[in-house]
């Protein structure tokens, strides 16, 4: 393991860190290098946070979803006149 030392962290940096560590607990290393490793994808898979709701649907909610959003895919022909 290597060392890294940071200088000149701005003050709303080093404060939304410590926000960030009194939200997850642990020590202010670990959070820096869980969210250096979140950000670059090292030694886990990048996401957007959208993979979770990907496929997530049941037959039954997605039924429900393009039933719910069938009306905007009706044209206005008064707005069209």
């Amino acid at each position: 393991m290597k060392t890294l030392t940071i200088r000149n962290v701005p003050d709303d940096l080093h404060e939304a860190l410590q926000r960030e560590r009194s939200r997850r607990g642990g020590s202010l290393n670990r959070i820096v290098v869980d969210l250096l490793r979140q950000r670059l994808g090292v030694g886990m898979t990048r996401s957007n946070g959208l993979g979770r709701l990907a496929g997530g649907w049941t037959d039954e909610e997605f039924a429900r979803f393009q039933e719910a959003v069938e009306p905007f895919e009706r044209i206005d022909e008064d707005l069209w006149r």
